[in-house]
């Protein structure tokens, strides 16, 4: 639980404070005036400081003052008995997150302290997970594959191994994983990340279509063709072609693309002059290759041409550690192009997100967070702005009542359950219910009897 800083020279307040928050499960520091709490802050790992203006040695203004300017992040909670507007005004302008006027409203101070330490603790966690993202770019040298996961790491230091030479590479892996990513790196970071990079999306084109982008054609070799046409092979030398969905491609396309690799020389269509190309290819595709020569849809000898090193990009669901990382980075980026200031996910919406087996990958992870973003009423996302199929897969046990039925009833329920729940932990299931451990032990010596110190 978090720890709280309480700072009032009435000895009453102070204690009261200290009672009602140590009974929500919070650690708390008291100082009777503000050099005292100063110095505790200096001492003390502090989460949010409650503090009154009025105080000898140093008052709540100053205290705050020098708050903001050691520790900006730091929430301050303004407590007084003398306010007025003016009063709030200029301690929200020194940096105070709320102001209240003594008597304190206890309930209404534990819902902001609760609030204010959420959100704070967002910000910190956005804070670490950009740190993280950096760290991992600058190490990688290519910023757009992100992950910490052991087989991200795998397939980064076979990007970094294979980039420099000129051997060709397959890359085979799943819809959405991010196989374009990949070559898109592979390209970066070798010797020939100045020259053409030319990408060709096999799927999309017919057979006829397909011969005519990849080799080009001569004026006049088919009706249409009103002049010269250079083809993606052309169009790349020096460079690196990227030959997407490469297991799509028909047999007399097979036989033309392996003269290519074999010899680096090919014809134009409707053409008689050989050309003489440099051109070093990658390609990927989510078949698995090695079955499809089996089942003769694809030339074993072409296989093994593109088969020279191979990059197999791993399913989101075997490397669930990146989603985090993944979800801030895309997070940041929609909040940029959608001008929103989304601030993170909550526990709730991340223990569903972990839980969910991505079977779209990055991909849907990604479709996921914009969409979540769009439609965001709140400056979190929650469970509920997540898809249907993620918050059915959440893994969170449910509890329904008979009614007609009591507040007490279902108060003794919903404590019962969640103990079950987690297992006869009750810190946990405090935590859980977002109440503190002592509250949980009376609740029960109220229910069952059982003692509060149990």
């Amino acid at each position: 639980m978090a720890s709280l800083l309480i700072a009032d020279d009435e000895k009453n307040i102070r204690s009261g404070l200290e009672l009602a928050f140590e009974d929500e499960g919070y650690t708390v520091v008291t100082a009777a005036d503000g050099k005292e709490a100063w110095d505790k802050l200096q001492k003390n790992a502090i989460d949010l400081v409650i503090t009154d203006l009025r105080m000898p040695e140093m008052d709540g203004y100053e205290l705050l003052k020098r708050i903001s300017a050691a520790y900006p992040t730091l929430p301050v909670i303004v407590l007084t008995g003398h306010g007025t507007i003016e009063t709030a005004v200029e301690t929200m302008r020194d940096g105070a997150v709320d102001f209240f006027t003594k008597p304190v409203d206890i309930d209404k101070l534990l819902l902001v302290v609760k609030k204010t330490i959420a959100a704070s603790s967002l910000a910190e966690q956005n804070r670490k997970l950009a740190e993280e993202i950096e760290k991992l770019r600058k190490q990688q040298g290519y910023g757009k594959i992100i992950g910490k996961s052991g087989k991200i790491a795998a397939l980064m230091q076979t990007v970094s191994q294979v980039a420099p030479t000129r051997a060709t590479v397959l890359i085979t892996g799943e819809s959405g994983t991010g196989k374009e990513l990949v070559a898109d790196a592979i390209q970066s970071l070798s010797t020939r990340s100045d020259k053409p990079f030319i990408k060709v999306h096999c799927a999309s084109l017919s057979q006829s279509l397909l011969e005519d982008e990849l080799f080009g054609h001569e004026k006049g070799a088919f009706t249409g063709a009103v002049a010269q046409k250079k083809g993606r092979f052309e169009l790349a030398d020096t460079g690196t072609l990227f030959l997407d969905e490469i297991g799509e491609i028909d047999a007399a396309t097979q036989v033309k693309l392996l003269r290519v690799l074999q010899e680096r020389q090919f014809e134009r269509v409707g053409g008689e002059k050989t050309l003489t190309v440099d051109v070093r290819v990658i390609c990927a595709t989510n078949r698995d290759l090695r079955k499809e020569v089996e089942l003769g849809n694809f030339r074993e000898d072409l296989y093994y041409r593109l088969n020279v090193v191979h990059v197999e990009v791993p399913p989101l669901r075997e490397r669930k550690e990146d989603i985090e990382l993944l979800s801030a980075s895309f997070l940041s980026t929609f909040n940029r192009e959608d001008g929103r200031k989304i601030e993170g996910f909550t526990p709730a919406a991340r223990k569903a997100m972990f839980s969910y087996s991505w079977p779209g990958n990055v991909r849907e992870l990604r479709n996921t967070v914009e969409a979540a973003v769009v439609l965001s009423r709140s400056n979190v996302i929650d469970i509920d702005d997540l898809p249907p199929q993620l918050r059915e897969t959440n893994g969170e046990s449910s509890i329904s009542f008979s009614l007609p039925v009591t507040m007490e009833e279902a108060e003794k329920g919903l404590i019962l359950e969640t103990i079950s729940f987690c297992k006869g932990n009750k810190t946990k299931a405090a935590d859980l219910l977002g109440i503190g451990r002592k509250t949980l032990h009376r609740k029960l010596a109220q229910y069952t009897g059982e003692a509060e110190d149990a």
